[in-house]
């Protein structure tokens, strides 16, 4: 698709019921790929998972999006810090993989790093004039943990995450959020742009269509659409059943997550933190992903399983989990067909943007909207 030399956003900031989609160039130009790496993912708050991911001191674990190498550890207070996933000396990357350890050593010329990120040595650079340690330490990233997720930021002028999420908590009071646990992490490559993949975890629109026979009947019309303050966009919805497994498996059923409130017991809320992160809170598990942008029509979406203590603890939950982890994938393995024939459709020179149908996809007119401010 032929570069625009100015996105034309106008339509993606009208009046709810008015809104379209954002330019087909959003998801089809190298070069809107590449300011994005600027102006969202290094600008805003990211959120990089579940606060689970990383769980004592000195555990580690390498992540690598957005064109950016970060190491996220627990120093010895179990404070989550995130660092740059290079040497202060010559630029050697530090770390691979996961794991554990009491501090980071670079493994081209063993500088050595406590996991506060002060470099504690640097073997013969006593002979460098006007060397100092203290100012050798590592590039560290804002970091939070709210409601059980992280949130990292490149951004040192970044708002504060509490400004930026607003009334999160009081939207989401209904369900334990922060007590639940993580079962299961899974990557996986997908062949369309990243905001797509998002895209189509909130909507309805599709659900009778590529769905039809495996969860469709479970979600009911959803309510209107909230209205929040914060980066985030949120909309309920009853379900028949739950919508955490398949329709021919709801006999694996989860009793309800404790404490639920009278609307979380009836449906399903889907969330989504702008720029890239959303999950559904169902009233017996939550599912969330994130997507990052491998160029324009790759992303790598992160997949991760939810689950309240109470129900990891009963006797019958591995064959249960097996059924809730089984429509995870089923249901995947149906939106990304539809996804990369949405990609290959999208490039067409001549694809235009389209009216969002105001209930089915408020949380993709939300988005539109914020990316049209922020892009």
């Amino acid at each position: 698709m032929q570069k625009s030399s100015e996105l034309d956003f106008s339509k993606c900031t009208l009046p709810t019921g008015e809104r379209s989609s954002l330019p087909p160039e959003c998801y089809c130009s190298p070069h809107i790929a590449k300011k994005e790496i600027g102006r969202i993912f290094r600008s805003s708050w990211i959120g990089i998972g579940r606060s689970d991911l990383i769980k004592n001191s000195g555990h580690y674990v390498c992540l690598d999006f957005a064109e950016q190498s970060l190491i996220l550890v627990r120093d010895q207070e179990k404070i989550l810090r995130a660092y740059a996933n290079t040497c202060r000396h010559r630029g050697a990357r530090l770390l691979n993989g996961e794991g554990s350890l009491k501090g980071i050593r670079c493994p081209f010329h063993s500088w050595y790093y406590g996991l506060s990120g002060k470099l504690i040595a640097a073997p013969q650079m006593e002979e460098a004039k006007a060397f100092d340690k203290v100012n050798y330490g590592l590039i560290e990233y804002k970091t939070e943990e709210r409601f059980g997720f992280i949130f990292v930021s490149f951004n040192k002028k970044v708002s504060d995450i509490d400004e930026y999420l607003l009334d999160f908590k009081k939207t989401h009071l209904g369900w334990p959020i922060e007590n639940l646990v993580s079962m299961r992490r899974v990557e996986r490559v997908v062949d369309c742009n990243w905001k797509m993949f998002l895209e189509v975890f909130n909507e309805y629109y599709h659900l009778p269509f590529v769905h039809p026979n495996s969860v469709d009947s479970i979600y009911q019309p959803p309510s209107e659409p909230d209205e929040v303050a914060g980066q985030f966009a949120t909309q309920f919805g009853e379900t028949t059943g739950t919508g955490g497994l398949l329709e021919n498996e709801q006999d694996n059923a989860l009793p309800d997550m404790p404490n639920l409130s009278d609307q979380a017991k009836k449906g399903v809320r889907y969330t989504w933190i702008f720029p890239n992160m959303t999950f559904a809170a169902n009233r017996d598990a939550l599912w969330c992903y994130e997507a990052y942008p491998l160029g324009y029509d790759r992303c790598k979406v992160v997949q991760t399983a939810c689950f309240h203590p109470t129900s990891i603890n009963r006797n019958d939950f591995k064959s249960k989990l097996e059924a809730y982890l089984h429509r995870l994938d089923a249901a995947l393995e149906e939106d990304i067909p539809a996804l990369v024939n949405q990609q290959l459709g999208m490039q067409n020179p001549d694809a235009i943007q389209g009216t969002f149908q105001p209930t089915l996809e408020s949380n993709l007119a939300s988005f539109a909207h914020w990316y049209a401010e922020n892009f």
